[in-house]
């Protein structure tokens, strides 16, 4: 906001604070109505903001009503944790009423953030705090940003803050995910990471809970069907029970129509017909479709994918020098001996490591895996070794046992090994040497029986060398390593094309020689990830028993436009040409683009700002 705006808004504030009336268009409408809700409410914007903290006993409370939505926010916290770092700013998780659940972000402004009351269990409702972009988006029910003196109460005029309002399946409100930084700073895409976070959060909801019911997934491109993107609608019988933003904006309705509209008043054709992969609605468009049934239910619809294909886990592929490798493994995690597994995005380690588990004498007893990169990490440390009650702010009455004490007996599979915060890897390699475990709290140490098997996408002797990873640690666990190759390291890519097909859609029969062909041929960048990924699409969108054609691929694939994008897996030597030409080659399109990279959208669409940040 330059001198002028600000000056402008100022003289708004005083008109309106002087009773008089306000002329439109000086301030937003929806920061105008918050205005007035505040001053009804008798409200006073110079008072000094009285914003008590809750309790322990009372925030561990309120977590426990919240543990679902904390969990499927997770990864977005995680994930815009580092763009706010960039840009001193905090990202704020709320629950449906605006207590504050969780925060990451920017230590330095958390701190000045603070002095506002921006932390865990304080209330940023309007009726708490006044116009605030949490409080005013849950008002308004929709994504606000509210900056500056825009905020009702004089303190909060340091603030610059984006919000977005997340709803459940069912159309309520389950909270609030806010970017929040000093007002003095640009934060021209804070919003626009906001929605995406909050996009991404919606859609994980649907991963849930949907089993006895029908479920449609559908959009006008082929290739948003499985991302956040896609439109979701879940029928309890014939009746609309539930469905996302995307869905209901998708076919013309609103929130209001959930329990209150027909499935025959929103798709044509009896039983939700597909026809080559189609799927056409009332409002006369057609999209692209999958359906699930519900799982009591004999799958019969067309064109949809069987539900023992989606689920499938294929099994591993594996070169004559990765099955050497395996024989090798076996040995080394029989003698309790850890194991490095190195390979791009994509190429299978976790597989591996699921299928070595099943080989050792091991076998039958626990695999815990934990992604050292989607935690937080307040959170990492403990989740991996536990905690007593009262440990800290939120703990659980009870305690909780760690991952690495629900690994006893078996094996602890530490995946991103190489994002393990450097103050973790000293504690976890502590309990490597001595095998026991300390939960958080001060606990009694307890001994561990598990062999850890580690997985990174990076070279972690170059972070070594560069200081970011421990030496002692990196010796510890890398005393054996299997790299696997990628796809585009192999030469026999039609047979682990067909091999692959033939798990997943055993249904559809044999692929043609120019289908395998030109699969085969593709670069493949996400590897085996992004190879079964697209297989799975190219079946739900295809009608069992008919062949397969080169028409029925993606566009990326028939065109060939992945085959330039070339890159080692770590996305820390990801460069930035290779992202543009991506985007470039996809014409714009993020989703399409990311894939092609073997990286999430998100990751891309925050590099790119990234870099374009580092240049402006």
């Amino acid at each position: 906001m330059n001198i002028a705006s600000e000056a402008a808004l100022a003289a708004a504030r005083e008109t309106f604070f002087s009773g008089k009336t306000l002329p439109e268009g000086l301030v937003p409408a929806p920061i105008l109505r918050s205005w007035q809700r505040c001053a009804d409410q008798g409200l006073h914007a110079g008072s000094t903001i009285r914003a008590e903290p809750m309790t322990a006993a009372e925030l561990r409370a309120l977590h426990e009503q919240n543990e679902a939505l904390r969990l499927l926010s997770r990864s977005e916290l995680v994930s815009l944790r580092t763009e706010a770092r960039l840009t001193d700013s905090v990202v704020i998780l709320t629950d449906s009423k605006g207590l504050v659940l969780d925060t990451a972000g920017s230590p330095e402004f958390a701190g000045r953030a603070a002095q506002v009351a921006l932390r865990p269990g304080v209330a940023w409702s309007e009726t708490s705090t006044g116009t605030n972009a949490i409080g005013t988006a849950l008002a308004e029910r929709r994504a606000i940003e509210v900056h500056g003196a825009e905020h009702f109460f004089e303190p909060h005029g340091i603030l610059h803050c984006a919000a977005s309002p997340i709803f459940d399946p069912y159309g309520k409100l389950a909270g609030v995910l806010d970017m929040s930084g000093h007002a003095s700073a640009e934060h021209t895409h804070a919003m626009g990471l906001v929605r995406l976070a909050v996009e991404q959060i919606e859609h994980r909801f649907f991963n849930r809970a949907f089993d006895e019911m029908t479920v449609v997934r559908f959009h006008r491109s082929a290739d948003l069907l499985g991302t956040a993107r896609e439109g979701v609608l879940v029928f309890d019988g014939d009746k609309l029970v539930a469905g996302n933003r995307r869905a209901l904006h998708l076919v013309g309705l609103d929130r209001k129509a959930l329990r209150q509209s027909k499935r025959e008043e929103i798709f044509e054709g009896a039983g939700l017909a597909i026809d080559r992969g189609e799927l056409r609605a009332r409002n006369g468009e057609r999209y692209f479709a999958a359906v699930s049934q519900p799982r009591a239910t004999p799958l019969h619809v067309t064109g949809t994918l069987p539900r023992a294909a989606k689920s499938a886990r294929p099994s591993p592929l594996l070169t004559p020098q990765t099955r050497a490798d395996l024989a090798r493994a076996i040995r080394l995690v029989n003698a309790e001996i850890p194991l490095l597994i190195a390979g791009e995005t994509g190429a299978g380690k976790e597989v591996f490591a699921r299928h070595l588990a099943g080989l050792t004498n091991r076998a039958g007893k626990p695999f815990i895996a934990i992604n050292c990169a989607a935690l937080p990490e307040s959170l990492i440390e403990a989740e991996l070794f536990g905690y007593d009650a009262g440990a800290f702010t939120g703990a659980k009455k009870s305690g909780a046992k760690g991952l690495v004490q629900q690994a006893e007996g078996g094996i602890l599979f530490l995946d991103e090994i190489g994002d393990m915060p450097l103050l973790l890897q000293s504690r976890l390699l502590r309990v490597l040497q001595d095998k026991e475990v300390a939960p958080l709290g001060g606990g009694t140490p307890q001994k561990a029986d598990f062999v850890p098997v580690c997985a990174t996408n990076r070279d972690l002797k170059a972070m070594v060398d560069a200081g970011t990873f421990r030496a002692d640690l990196y010796f510890r666990i890398a005393q054996y390593t299997v790299t696997l190759p990628s796809l585009a390291e192999l030469p026999d890519r039609e047979d682990i094309v067909a091999t692959l097909w033939s798990q997943l859609a055993s249904a559809h029969g044999r692929l043609s020689e120019p289908v395998l062909a030109r699969l085969a041929a593709h670069h493949w960048p996400g590897n085996y990830r992004e190879l079964a990924g697209t297989l799975r699409a190219i079946a739900a969108l295809s009608d069992p028993g008919t062949p397969i054609t080169l028409a029925d691929l993606p566009q990326t694939i028939t065109t060939g436009t992945a085959s330039p994008i070339i890159h080692d897996g770590n996305l820390g030597t990801l460069t930035e040409s290779a992202m543009r030409r991506a985007v470039d080659l996809h014409r714009g399109n993020l989703s399409a683009a990311a894939r092609a990279l073997g990286i999430d959208r998100s990751t891309l669409y925050r590099r790119l700002l990234w870099k374009s940040r580092l240049d402006g």
